[in-house]
Formats: structure tokens, sequence, C-alpha cells
């Protein structure tokens, strides 16, 4: 990001700051949307869609579209010519591989608009591009609504730039390098009139959620590989799948596309398994490690890998959240930020005991995170497909959030004991030490 110093050597495409975002934002809609509409086009031009005219298709790419930014679509649908057989419902799944795509490109224009702007003017081109953004949405959800599929216009307007938003401000803050350095305001001089003691609790605050967040990853990482595991044990099943429909060359690539934009659904779905508490795939469904109970499902390819009946080894994925939260556990004690730890054992002499109260309370706060970090990715994975008993799709948020916080917090509780001796430093156990009172 510039500084006051430099204005005249200001780098990015020279316009206006308004202007260059409402560009960034301009190039961020068409780039998105030309990766929607070409899957869709080529499908069509292959002879799928049926009866189908191109504004239709058009219409249904503009709908995809907004589906990928978190916009629901209501559906209506008519099995007979009587009014008692219209079904209507609201499609929410939010397809997550689709929605990084808007995401990752606002990243980038955030960066862009962070080097061409100054620290008290980067305001202008973020809310031009926000603003230009909503229009965008505004207009497709007024275009590509239809008698079948319908988009409610304030959320066409506003629900696109949660993504959007998110990623402008995530990389202006990686281009800016400091959040002082993005909206003007030194926090370091703020904590630098704080007390020391109050420097340790923000320093363990910090380190805690750092560790959180670690955690969660790993368990979503883990939890991806025993997806990918599963995809390839079972790609006979597969493979069977895409047989039986026939759809072509053509039409076997946008239904792979299509499964692919909801695999961070599924790796997210995997991690719910894997916390025991598991997901559903359609009303009264069951996916867990006791077993799979479901109704028959659509064919899709990406099913056929779903496990079947009772499960005997299905407990020991249990053990996925727990290593993840034993690497979380280990990562802060490397840290070095243990400073509740420091504080009990001057509270209370005997280590025998203080020790196992603040690796306890570590475990809970780390896992507590996590949990709500986990819980916040259940959500966005869950959803309805709109009509039938396919209404309810995915993990319950709180529970499995809580299945999967727990499992974390026993991993951290083994990882922050078995951390000193992994760094050879095991002998401070018995002896925390704070440091100088002029240091941070």
């Amino acid at each position: 990001m510039n500084s006051k110093a430099d204005k005249r050597k200001r780098h990015g495409i020279p316009m206006p700051l308004w202007l260059q975002g409402a560009f960034e934002a301009a190039q961020m809609f068409v780039i998105s949307a030309l990766i929607v509409a070409v899957p869709v086009a080529a499908t069509w031009l292959a002879g799928g869609f049926a009866q189908r005219d191109a504004s239709a298709v058009a219409q249904f790419a503009g709908q995809i579209w907004l589906l990928g930014h978190g916009v629901p679509l209501h559906l209506t649908m008519t099995n007979g010519p009587s009014s008692a057989s219209v079904e209507t419902g609201t499609f929410t799944l939010l397809p997550l591989g689709l929605a990084l795509i808007p995401f990752l490109l606002s990243w980038r224009a955030g960066g862009r608009l962070a080097r061409a702007s100054y620290t008290d003017q980067l305001w202008q081109p973020v809310f031009s591009a926000l603003a230009v953004y909503a229009a965008a949405g505004l207009a497709t959800g007024f275009v590509c609504s239809s008698p079948e599929i319908s988009v409610s216009l304030i959320p066409s307007m506003l629900v696109p730039l949660i993504p959007a938003g998110a990623g402008l401000i995530i990389g202006s803050r990686l281009e800016a390098g400091s959040w002082g350095r993005l909206i003007g305001v030194n926090a370091a001089h703020w904590i630098s009139k704080t007390s020391q003691d109050q420097r340790w609790a923000g320093s363990y605050v910090a380190s805690v959620i750092r560790a959180g967040f670690v955690a969660s990853m790993a368990a979503l990482s883990l939890s991806a590989l025993l997806l990918t595991i599963n995809l390839v044990a079972r790609w006979s099943d597969i493979v069977a799948v895409y047989q039986a429909l026939r759809p072509g060359a053509v039409g076997g690539a946008a239904l792979t596309l299509a499964q692919l934009g909801f695999m961070p659904n599924l790796a997210i779905w995997t991690l719910a398994w894997a916390g025991g508490d598991g997901f559903s795939l359609g009303v009264g469904s069951t996916v867990s490690p006791l077993g799979t109970s479901v109704a028959p499902v659509p064919p899709i390819p990406l099913l056929a890998a779903l496990p079947a009946g009772e499960l005997g080894w299905g407990f020991a994925a249990l053990i996925i959240p727990v290593l993840a939260g034993l690497l979380g556990g280990w990562w802060f004690v490397r840290a070095g930020e243990n400073h509740f730890d420091e504080w009990l054992s001057l509270k209370v002499r005997q280590r025998w005991l203080s020790l196992p109260a603040s690796t306890i309370f570590l475990g809970a706060v780390i896992g507590a995170v996590s949990a709500i970090v986990c819980g916040i990715l259940f959500w966005l994975s869950q959803g309805s497909a709109g009509i039938g008993r396919f209404s309810q799709l995915g993990p319950d948020p709180l529970t499995a959030a809580l299945w999967v916080g727990a499992e974390i917090a026993a991993g951290v509780i083994i990882g922050s004991l078995a951390g000193p001796w992994l760094e050879g430093d095991h002998l401070s156990m018995g002896l925390p030490q704070r440091r100088h009172a002029g240091t941070e």
C-alpha cells in the first residue's frame, strides 16, 4: 500500500480510484459469469437441456451464478394440471467450490486496489467495487428469474457482496501488511499503552484463536484426505453410475464440474462424519460412523461412494479430530504464549495441581474456538435442495460442532503435554518462567 510520501508514484492502472474499483468489480463479474456460462453453453450445444432455447439456457447460467454466491433460488414444480400438484421450495445448498471463484477473484482485486491506494483513500475503490458488484447481482436476479426458478431481488443484490467483500478485505489486508496501514489505525501504539499483564493476556487469547484455527484446518484437511481415499476405493462404483447415465463427453464433463463445485461441501460433511455426529442426505436419513440409513438417492456418481450398512471400523475415524487437536496443542506450545499456565503456577504452588488445571482449561478454550470455526463450516455446507425429502442435506451445525470441538479439546490436552517433550524443553513444565517486564 502506498504511503502519503510517494503519492506521485502510485502503482496500478492510471485512473481515478473509484473508477479502478468499478473496473475491478466488472472484471470479477465477467470472469465469474464466463466460468459458469461456458460449461452450460457447451452442454446446450451438445444437445442437453431438452427443448430449451438460448434465452432459457442463459437464464439458467445466471441462476447458477447467483447460487454460487449464496443467493437462495425459489423453485416451483408442477406435476399435473391442478393447482394441488404444484410443489414449491427453496434451494439453499451453496456449492462452496463455486463460491471460491468470486472470493478468489475479489482477493486478487483487493490486492490490486491496495497497491493503487493510499492509507486514507482505500475506501473509495472498495466502495465503488461493492456498488458495481451489487448492481451486477441485482441485474442478474432481475433478468434471470423464471416461473420455475425465481430469485428475490434484495438477496440477489446483497448476498453476492459477502464473498466479494470478504475477498476484497483479505486481499487488501495481505497487501497492506497490517491493519494500521490498511485503515490508518496504529494498533501497535494502542497496545504500547496497555500494561504487561494485559499484553500477556492478549497474546494468550491470540495464540488460542490461532491454535483453534490450526486444529480446525488440520481436521478438515485430514477429512478431505479420508474422502479422497474413499473415492479412490469406490472408483469402480462411481464409474458404473457414469456409464449408466451415458451423459456423453460434454455432458460428463459438465456433470463432473458440477460435482467438483460441491467437493468442499463433501469434505466438510466428511469432517462431521469423522466427528461422530454424521450428516443427513434427506429428511429421516443418517450417515454416521455407526452406519448409513438413507432412502434411494439420485443417480449422482459421487453418491455411489457413500458408506453402506453398519460399519465396524467407523469409529476409528474419531481419531481425525483428536490428531488435529494434538497438532493444535503442539502448535500452541511452540508459540510460547502459555501465560495462563505461568499465572496459575504463581497462584497455585503445587505444580501437580496447576499444570493439569491450566492444560484442561487450554483444551477447553481451544476446543471451543475449533467448535465455532467448524460450526461455521457446517452451517455454510448444509442446506436444502428445495423440494421433496432432500430439503435437509448436510450436518447439523450445532451438534456436529460440539462433537468435533470436544474431540479436538482432548487432542489439545495430549498435544500440549507432549509438546515440551517433543521440543526437548520438558524441564520447563515444572519451572514456568515469565518474560522480563519490558518484553512482549
